[in-house]
């Protein structure tokens, strides 16, 4: 399976999705002008992924701000992880956000709440 390796914008994020070394991480910014276009292909990639996942999954977020539009689409990543942690496989959650950045922390412990998946609350 190909991995998704973004760089980062100034309206997107880095992505990098690579199911062979395990990482999984989405940092910086997301206001992208198409939000549907800009995520299409991980939620695909994603799909993919939950057909044969990893033992272990563990998807890092270190957003800086997202707007409206993204929060829906990382929602939905979120869910996808969620249906893989339905199965034998391990998935968690490490939300990072700037230690006196109170949106993000929120935006994180909102998340958490939705979806049935540990979270780790990590201020830097």
């Amino acid at each position: 399976m190909d991995s998704i390796n973004l760089s980062p914008t100034d309206e997107s994020p880095e992505v990098i999705l690579d199911a062979t070394s395990g990482e999984f991480k989405f940092k910086g910014k997301s206001l992208p002008e198409d939000v549907a276009k800009f995520y299409k292909p991980i939620h695909e990639w994603i799909d993919e992924y939950a057909k044969n996942p990893n033992p272990d999954t563990k998807i890092e977020f270190e957003f800086e701000y997202f707007n409206s539009a993204s929060s829906k689409q990382i929602l939905d990543i979120l869910e996808k992880f969620a249906v893989i942690s339905n199965t034998p496989n391990n998935v968690s959650v490490v939300w990072k956000f700037l230690e006196d950045d109170e949106d993000m922390e929120e935006a994180g412990e909102s998340y958490s709440e939705i979806v049935n998946i540990p979270f780790e609350m990590m201020p830097y």
